[in-house]
């Protein structure tokens, strides 16, 4: 026989090792592929899972500033009050003063 040419066997011994190692690699691929995909659809819920949590940032901040101006009501009322109060009592003195030089 030729050495140039591989027995049948041999032959057949080299096309079953790359069946096999084809099968092996194929396998392979089809786990990183769906390894891929899953890392596509993690990347896209975190994207999402972001803008939500940055919507989020600014409905809380816009609720902090009602929050602020619903506290600073009261306040702003008191200072009114207390104003009140006091030009009043002011008046009343000034009038009363006035009252006892010109009567």
């Amino acid at each position: 026989m030729n050495e140039e040419y591989v027995s049948k066997a041999v032959h057949e011994e080299f096309v079953k090792r790359m069946e096999d190692e084809n099968k092996r690699q194929n396998a392979r691929l089809q786990s990183l592929e769906t390894a891929v995909k899953e890392i596509g659809q993690l990347t896209i819920s975190v994207e999402k899972m972001a803008i939500s949590l940055e919507n989020m940032v600014k409905e809380q901040k816009a609720q902090g500033d009602r929050l602020t101006k619903i506290e600073q009501r009261p306040v702003d009322k008191w200072d009114t009050l207390i104003k009140c109060v006091i030009t009043g009592t002011v008046t009343i003195i000034i009038g009363f003063a006035l009252g006892k030089v010109f009567l």
